[in-house]
């Protein structure tokens, strides 16, 4: 996270993306940016001074997880989004709590990784430049010497290199980096990365399945693939095998313990209520097994010890049936900052429509363009549209934005399936046009329910 990003810029890029939820934005911005400010403090004082955790309460599709997913996204901070109610779904517990953690580590290596291989990236496409060339020229190989040979110490003659060849050669490289063969069609040797495991949940699998796959020989296999593929192919082998590992997992485990974002999701679907029977059991064991993970303790991954003290977790939940205080209580103190998501308004509702950069009316107006098909939505469109999600999901269960998509697709069904053999490229959609095809649907609620 660089000295720029101050709260203020935080929620102005947030506002790109997200529309309004003003205070959420604050929370997040502000739990960033303490990160910053203890990562400016001593190793002493920085070692006590542990993240807010922040809790996020609000109905459905208000932007919880899309708020979590940018402020990640903007800190290149490894992120992991995980369903609470998961954990419940096999026995008593259901899926190793710890396996966030692991996931978190995953995704760490892999932005790791990424940053460490474009260090490579000129050293690497040069060498797939020399591969493609020795599959399209194999050059000739040396006679392999006999074990008397070698005894004796007698050396076979290099075979002559033609100095024609030499040039005809290096022409072809030029050739193969200009881009001039880019469409001719070559066969390739890949690694072969199918069958391998090691994604499991259970560690000492995870271990033995390394140590194994370390041991053998890698597989490879052939692959007819164009000149242009092969050299992105090829360039992002080379890429892997010049990283090294142990530095990538010691940077990884740093950058997870430091910067790490993991996001509990639904966390209001394993919140008791005030009994001890049946299936709230379940529910308060699955919280006492995340308490530790919450309040910091030491996880074993494939990469090594990571420590959760300093991860910052957001968790989110609508409380329609439960509250925040059926937590458990130390669960509860682990997230000390609340904050409350609103529904959205029609006002909103219409906002999202166009404003955010990606916003659903680009986003449909883009799809149609690839057909040739130019699609434009009236400002009375969008009121309705608006109009009629808003009206539907106070009438039906609240799910925010996400009725947008589901009114969008029925709106535009008939002019996506139709698109490609329209003669007219050009539509034009008006409020009526809206209303025309919502209307029976927003009128009987029953069918509404199925429907939208």
């Amino acid at each position: 996270m660089n000295d720029e990003l101050t709260p203020r810029r935080i929620v102005e890029y947030l506002d790109q993306y997200i529309i309004g939820q003003q205070d959420a934005k604050k929370s997040v911005a502000v739990a960033l940016r303490n990160r910053w400010r203890a990562s400016k403090l001593s190793p002493e004082i920085a070692k006590e001074v542990s993240p807010k955790n922040i809790l996020l309460i609000g109905p459905t599709g208000v932007g919880k997880t899309e708020i979590a997913r940018r402020i990640a996204s903007l800190t290149n901070a490894p992120f992991v989004k995980v369903e609470a109610t998961k954990y419940t779904e096999v026995g008593y517990v259901g899926r190793d709590v710890e396996s966030m953690v692991r996931d978190l580590a995953e995704e760490s290596v892999r932005l790791v990784k990424k940053t460490e291989a474009d260090r490579h990236k000129k050293d690497a496409e040069e060498a797939a430049l020399k591969k493609i060339q020795e599959a399209m020229w194999p050059s000739k190989k040396t006679e392999t010497r006999s074990p008397m040979d070698i005894i004796f110490g007698e050396k076979k003659a290099e075979p002559a290199i033609d100095q024609g060849e030499k040039e005809r050669r290096k022409d072809l490289l030029e050739r193969i980096r200009s881009g001039e063969l880019d469409d001719r069609m070559i066969e390739i040797e890949v690694e072969d990365k199918s069958g391998t495991s090691g994604d499991s949940d259970n560690e000492q699998a995870n271990q033995i399945s390394m140590m194994l796959s370390n041991m053998m020989p890698k597989k490879t296999r052939k692959k007819r693939v164009t000149v242009r593929q092969a050299k992105s192919i090829l360039a992002e082998e080379a890429a892997e095998e010049m990283v090294d590992m142990e530095v990538v997992k010691e940077k990884a485990i740093r950058l997870a313990e430091e910067r790490g974002i993991i996001f509990i999701d639904e966390i209001d679907k394993i919140a008791g209520r005030n009994n001890t029977s049946g299936a709230d059991v379940s529910r308060e064991g699955v919280q006492r097994d995340i308490l530790p993970i919450v309040e910091g303790a030491t996880v074993k991954t494939k990469y090594g010890q990571m420590k959760t003290d300093h991860i910052l977790f957001i968790a989110a939940g609508a409380f329609h049936v439960s509250k925040p205080s059926d937590l458990i209580p130390e669960l509860q103190g682990c997230f000390p900052v609340r904050v409350e998501l609103s529904s959205l308004t029609k006002e909103d509702l219409r906002k999202i429509l166009t404003e955010p950069r990606q916003a659903l009316i680009r986003q449909y107006e883009s799809l149609l363009e690839t057909e040739g098909v130019t699609i434009t939505f009236m400002e009375s469109s969008l009121d309705a549209i608006a109009e009629i999600a808003t009206h539907v999901n106070e009438e039906t269960e609240d799910i925010g934005a996400r009725r947008l998509y589901t009114i969008l697709e029925r709106v535009l069904e008939d002019i996506s399936f139709e698109a490609p053999d329209l003669e007219d490229k050009n539509v034009t959609i008006d409020g009526d046009y809206i209303r025309e095809k919502m209307g029976r649907i927003t009128q009987d609620i029953d069918v509404s329910n199925y429907i939208l």
